[in-house]
């Protein structure tokens, strides 16, 4: 049982068709089931909440029969047994010659699963980087193509899109990139922790992309897209906009740049935390 499908969001059982290593700190990987013929979403950096098992269990434990009450009851589960969840984007869907979705995939950063990594794996991480087919998952995702988790929203006069991600971002990015129009004009910042997860980015708009990689810089995240942001010239235009997602305290820092230092109108400037230094997904959710 699942939530009406005429609600903007719905559970989605799905199972693991294939994965494909992007390069050292990231994989994709791509989910398939007969729900996904419900799965509607017209957005280019779609929220989705993926729930995941726990090594051992066959599938993930989410209470999905109790309908609007399945939050509370998933909360209430041993942390042994409750589903793992975590926020990602869609990346891309693929549809079936009916026009419904046939698979999506959604790309994972796999921080600490390197030998000698500097910090511990996440369970999704963990997840991710031994995932094969037929493994099973559920996702909390739209139902309806125009829906809230949609962020990238510019106005229909922008003339130049500003963007910057950091590696949790870069699958929304690419995927916004990916979707400009013809001739409009783009200025691109995607940070990565090595220089093998640079990936080819295909788009028909005049876009130049920049990737800072973390390796090579000896730094992360604030200080590493700062200093790339403040030095760099924006061609002339009437009606930019701004879309700005990564780590919380430096999407915050580069929103500031935007509009206190080159005074861009704060409407014109998106911006999304999708994870906080030193915090759990867990930890941030208790926060908020």
């Amino acid at each position: 049982m699942t939530t009406a499908a005429a609600a903007p969001f719905r559970f989605f059982s799905l199972q693991v068709v294939r994965t494909r290593r992007l390069g050292p700190s990231l994989v994709r990987v791509t989910f398939d089931g007969p729900d996904l013929r419900d799965f509607h979403s017209d957005g280019q950096d779609q929220s989705l909440s993926l729930f995941l098992p726990h090594p051992g269990q066959s599938e993930p434990r989410v209470p999905i029969e109790l309908g609007e009450g399945w939050w509370q009851s998933w909360r209430e589960l041993p942390d042994e047994e409750r589903a793992v969840m975590r926020s990602y984007t869609l990346r891309s869907l693929r549809r079936d010659a009916d026009g419904h979705t046939a698979e999506i995939d959604i790309d994972f950063v796999l921080h600490g699963v390197e030998p000698g990594a500097a910090i511990e794996a996440g369970p999704a991480s963990r997840w991710a980087a031994g995932a094969a087919a037929g493994d099973k998952v559920a996702l909390l995702g739209p139902a309806v193509a125009d829906n809230r988790a949609i962020r990238f929203r510019p106005p229909e006069d922008t003339d130049l899109v500003v963007i910057w991600g950091d590696e949790t971002a870069v699958p929304a990015a690419c995927s916004i990139v990916e979707s400009l129009p013809a001739g409009l004009g783009a200025r691109v910042w995607l940070e990565v922790p090595h220089a093998g997860d640079i990936q080819d980015v295909v788009t028909e708009a005049d876009a130049e992309i920049t990737w800072l990689v973390q390796e090579e810089k000896g730094t992360q995240s604030s200080p590493l897209a700062l200093s790339a942001l403040r030095d760099a010239q924006l061609p002339p235009s009437e009606h930019p906009y701004v879309w700005i997602a990564g780590e919380s305290g430096c999407v915050k820092e580069l929103r500031r740049h935007f509009v206190r230092e080159r005074e861009f109108d704060r409407r014109r400037v998106t911006f999304v935390g999708y994870w906080r230094q030193g915090l759990t997904e867990e930890q941030l959710r208790e926060q908020e």
